[in-house]
């Protein structure tokens, strides 16, 4: 069958810059697509690339989408090459359209760096929100150590909390990190990336000396990554964020074939990338962990108006 291939940017400003070890992030750039089958059915998909995480650049997925002609195929779509994973997602997600997820989902939501966060927890949690996620390695380790003490503290017993080090820890700081999490043991339910990408193996061995569950981010942003870390004997916890990861089909595939404990996780996404998303992560889920989709805070409200 033949589709009618459309497409068009968007931008998307965070009401407030998002700080990581990367630097801040002001804006959301990215694809909407458009397919129209020979009966006049829509499909939607979204391009939405993270290059820093391990994805194709923003210039790299419109180059590709321009160079397509009007009218495009099956076999166009599932033969866009690894290299483009936002595109390979975005593009299936316009061929099959998914139908909205149950709304009975549990997510995480992510709090402000710094000592804003023992702030904003509390209005969260008013919204129904029971696990929480901050970002660290964003100012130095002894002042964030002392907000994770007073985080900890303030929490409700039943919460859970996750620290995303976005790889940007050294060695003996991350042992500092799971040193202080051993000894709280309360709410923090995993430490996520606190290594580079390169420094997988050090990862390995981490997660073997303690108590505290390590998630990988970044060392899994891709199939071929995710592939690779399984293959070298990570069983731990890995953060799968479907919009960059690749192909659905080939990461339904996997995951049918290997029983993992994943954590589906936003990239700020618009509604449309969000929907396919969020149906990859209701298929997948097998250990009942809270979805990293609480993120509509960090957008004004009228922000989509247009993207369909």
């Amino acid at each position: 069958m033949n589709y009618k291939f459309e497409f068009r940017p968007y931008q998307r400003k965070f009401v407030r810059g998002i700080a990581t070890s990367h630097g801040i992030w002001e804006i959301r750039e990215g694809i909407i697509l458009r397919l129209t089958d020979e009966t006049n059915k829509i499909g939607w998909g979204e391009i939405a690339p993270i290059s820093w995480f391990g994805s194709e650049t923003l210039a790299q997925a419109w180059d590709f989408c321009r160079q397509l002609p009007k009218e495009i195929t099956e076999e166009t779509i599932f033969s866009i090459p690894d290299q483009l994973p936002a595109c390979q997602f975005g593009f299936e997600s316009a061929l099959f359209s998914p139908p909205t997820p149950s709304t009975s989902l549990t997510h995480s939501a992510l709090l402000p760096t710094g000592e804003a966060a023992l702030q904003a927890w509390e209005n969260l949690w008013q919204q129904g929100y029971s696990t929480f996620k901050w970002k660290i390695g964003v100012y130095p380790t002894p002042v964030e150590l002392k907000i994770l003490d007073l985080l900890t503290q303030s929490l409700p017993t039943s919460a859970k909390l996750r620290l995303d080090a976005n790889g940007g820890l050294k060695e003996e700081e991350a042992k500092l990190w799971l040193e202080s999490c051993d000894r709280l043991n309360t709410n923090i339910e995993f430490l996520e990336q606190p290594l580079s990408v390169d420094q997988f193996l050090q990862i390995l061995e981490l997660s073997k000396c303690y108590k505290t569950a390590i998630a990988l981010d970044e060392s899994v942003a891709t199939l071929p990554q995710l592939e690779y870390c399984f293959q070298q004997g990570w069983r731990g916890i890995f953060v799968i964020k479907p919009a960059i990861i690749g192909s659905p089909s080939q990461l339904r595939q996997f995951c049918q074939q290997h029983e993992i404990d994943a954590v589906f996780s936003s990239v700020f996404e618009t509604s449309i990338g969000r929907k396919a998303a969020l149906q990859i992560a209701v298929e997948l889920s097998r250990h009942n962990r809270a979805m990293g989709f609480g993120i509509n805070h960090y957008f004004a409200e009228d922000e989509e108006s247009g993207t369909r």
